[in-house]
């Protein structure tokens, strides 16, 4: 805690309470001059001004000693307040670079946690695309290896196939040779079923052995005999379609064989219904319903069945 400092007597007096250099010489002069006019009219009136000049002197002497002192401390705390400012500059300036040093601290940090990461990333993508290439590489191999099987296997079954003609050539009999071309004979004239070319081959003299080895060991597609039969059958009669379907069945076709032979003729069943209707009326009288009836038993549909009555002038 500071005191207030006691002001001395002089202090009190005006022109010296400022305690400024400059205002107390200017008092000094002031009161010197004051006191020079009141005393200069005696000798003694002289020696006191005289003396009030030395005293004054002394006093002003005293002050300026006392204002060189308060400058003195007035410097003194402005140095105290300089190197206050320096350090707490310094301390300031420490703050900063402690937080620039920490901020790069962090900063590098981070740019290692991103590189760390970014590496990471790029060596999971690398090993998810290494791995997909040993996937697609296995793969690869493993459907040439298939591909390589699959053509061996059937080099092998080839093979096999032409081993086993060659036996069946060399240890067929006569008469299987015989049946096996007669068996080709027909098919190159006419259409048969599996059991009809049987049945045709047994007519011909041939054991049921024989005709059974030459139907199975000929090169024969089934289906479309049964397309060239139900074909032969419009050319010189009419059927409805599952009436020519019956008949395929009935030469000994399958039911599927027979369904694929109807399916794949070129026909109009409306026009088959009228050459149905006229080879009725060819031989016997019928009334337009009986016609429809008779043509709907035959497999024809009302409709066309309906349509041909109607072409045949019923």
């Amino acid at each position: 805690m500071r005191y207030k400092e006691k002001k001395k007597w002089y202090q009190r007096i005006p022109g010296y309470r400022s305690g400024v250099k400059w205002k107390m010489i200017t008092a000094s002069i002031i009161y010197a001059l004051i006191l020079f006019v009141i005393l200069i009219p005696t000798d003694s009136s002289t020696e006191i001004a005289g003396e009030n000049t030395a005293d004054d002197a002394t006093e002003l002497e005293a002050e300026d000693a006392t204002a060189a002192t308060d400058k003195q401390k007035n410097n003194e705390e402005k140095e105290k307040q300089k190197a206050k400012e320096e350090r707490e500059a310094e301390e300031e300036a420490e703050q900063e670079a402690k937080e620039e040093e920490e901020r790069q601290a962090e900063e590098a940090e981070r740019e290692a946690k991103e590189e760390e990461e970014r590496q990471a990333e790029e060596a999971e993508r690398e090993a998810k695309e290494e791995e997909e290439r040993q996937a697609e590489e296995a793969e690869r191999e493993a459907r040439e290896e298939e591909e390589r099987q699959a053509e061996e296997e059937a080099e092998r079954e080839a093979m096999e196939e032409e081993e086993r003609q060659a036996e069946e050539e060399s240890s067929r009999s006569a008469s299987q040779e015989q049946a096996l071309s007669q068996a080709q004979s027909y098919l190159d004239y006419t259409a048969f079923s599996k059991s009809g070319l049987i049945e045709q081959l047994e007519y011909e003299g041939f054991s049921t052995e024989d005709a059974t080895y030459a139907v199975e060991n000929i090169t024969v597609d089934w289906e479309e005999q049964a397309v060239s039969q139900a074909q032969d059958y419009l050319e010189y009669t009419a059927f409805s379609e599952s009436g020519l379907i019956e008949q395929l069945e009935y030469d000994g076709f399958s039911s599927s064989e027979a369904a694929h032979g109807v399916a794949n003729v070129s026909v109009e069943w409306q026009e088959q219904a009228v050459l149905q209707a006229e080879d009725y009326l060819e031989y016997s009288s019928f009334s337009r319903q009986g016609l429809i009836d008779q043509l709907t038993f035959e497999g024809f549909s009302t409709e066309h069945a309906t349509y041909a009555a109607g072409q045949v002038g019923l």
